[in-house]
């Protein structure tokens, strides 16, 4: 039986989830959570196989609630799902070290075969959102995602992401700083961040370093 724990904090989808698992075989559901106070304190009691995470749930991030799992509960594999931007998120929570990410919006099909398929450790995502993201099916790795960017944008963003200041990037790139800056607000933007610590976890979700 894979032991699973849903954690979103609306009740319908937590019900749907669990019904849907339920009708299936080889499926135990051993708890389900609200928000991300209640998920830690339900996995000092249980460890469950699979945790079914979605990104928006209160209180901690879904990426920062994923690596803390990673951290203190390295045998419990994380299943992402949101109803958020996949392109960016998708890749953010695979190199976070979630085993899978799955849409909101997804057949209903997906949820047992993407349970099923993390709880066996290896990597789910739907062929969908696998072409959106040039995923590499061979390697089990994202493929650098380049195409929202300009050569000059990830020319920045690869300098900003090894540690480069506004001036030294300036320098490298024989650019004024103010052009910088304009980079900067322009990779933010596209990256639907608003901060450089946001900015630069975006760069390492990309491969940037």
């Amino acid at each position: 039986m894979i032991k699973v724990l849903i954690a979103d904090n609306h009740p319908i989808i937590r019900m749907g989830v669990r019904a849907v698992l339920d009708s299936a075989n080889g499926f135990e559901m051993v708890d389900d959570v609200s928000t991300t106070e209640e998920l830690f304190q339900k996995l000092q009691i249980v460890t469950p196989d699979v945790v079914m995470l979605e990104m928006d749930i209160p209180e901690m991030n879904g990426i920062a609630a994923l690596r803390k799992i990673k951290k203190d509960y390295p045998n419990v594999k994380v299943l992402m799902y949101s109803g958020q931007s996949e392109d960016v998120y998708a890749l953010s929570a695979i190199r976070a070290g979630a085993f899978g990410y799955l849409s909101k919006a997804s057949d209903v099909d997906y949820i047992i075969s993407a349970v099923k398929k993390v709880s066996e450790g290896s990597m789910f995502i739907t062929n969908e959102l696998a072409q959106r993201l040039a995923f590499d099916e061979g390697t089990k790795k994202p493929r650098r995602f380049f195409r929202k960017l300009s050569t000059r944008e990830i020319e920045v963003l690869k300098l900003l992401a090894s540690g480069k200041r506004n001036k030294e990037v300036a320098q490298g790139l024989n650019l004024n700083e103010k052009t910088v800056s304009t980079y900067k607000a322009r990779l933010m933007k596209k990256l639907n961040v608003d901060n450089m610590v946001d900015l630069l976890q975006q760069a390492k979700a990309l491969e940037l370093y």
